[in-house]
């Protein structure tokens, strides 16, 4: 949480002290990764059951039960984790269209550092009348912002191909998160029912 502050206020600094680590793929998913999205879960989880959320298309406050919230929050933690993963995927790839001496765990300790202020914005979702396009929409400029440090301290592209490949990720950065806030953030305003999805349909105790 603390290193997510410094990459916020000093990203020059906090990114020099990551590259110059080199933690593996085990420890920054187990000892950073995991610890935010878990955090943000559970902070977002007892704001849903304690004051519900807002959903202004039916000008009403909706309460969720302890199950719904269980379920939603893990199906959340799940696809911030896919969208980690995924997107350092795509970052590599298309790093490798520029040079081929990048590995996936540069473009995974990019990404997953990067993303730090969309999981710190998402504590604010705990409150009720906080609408997840504002979290999510402060937490991208802020990612935004930090990779443009992080990108060519950590990925170390040739100085000619450093802004193409900064312009590549800001895409898939805005497409993975944005795809991933487009399906909870529908559920949390009202506008997507999960209890008549295909998934419930598949799976009846999901939602049940």
């Amino acid at each position: 949480m603390i290193k997510a502050f410094f990459l916020i206020f000093e990203p020059s600094v906090a990114w020099d002290r990551i590259a110059r680590a080199r933690r593996s793929l085990i420890f920054i998913t187990c000892l950073y990764l995991l610890p935010m999205v878990l955090l943000a879960a559970a902070v977002e989880g007892w704001g849903l059951n304690r004051w519900g959320k807002w959903q202004p298309s039916f000008q009403r406050f909706k309460e969720f039960s302890i199950h719904d919230i269980i379920t939603f929050e893990a199906i959340q933690v799940g696809l911030s984790l896919i969208v980690i993963f995924l997107g350092a995927l795509i970052l590599l790839r298309i790093s490798q269209t520029f040079e081929n001496r990048r590995k996936y765990l540069d473009a995974f300790t990019t990404i997953a550092y990067g993303y730090s202020p969309l999981f710190l914005t998402r504590l604010l979702d705990a409150g009720p009348m906080v609408s997840p396009w504002a979290t999510w929409g402060i937490g991208i400029l802020l990612t935004i912002w930090i990779l443009y440090q992080g990108i060519p301290r950590v990925m170390q592209p040739d100085p000619t191909h450093a802004f193409g490949l900064y312009l590549s990720a800001m895409i898939v950065v805005v497409l993975t998160s944005g795809l991933a806030r487009f399906v909870t953030g529908l559920y949390l305003l009202g506008e997507v029912d999960f209890h008549h999805s295909y998934l419930t349909h598949k799976f009846p105790g999901l939602f049940q």
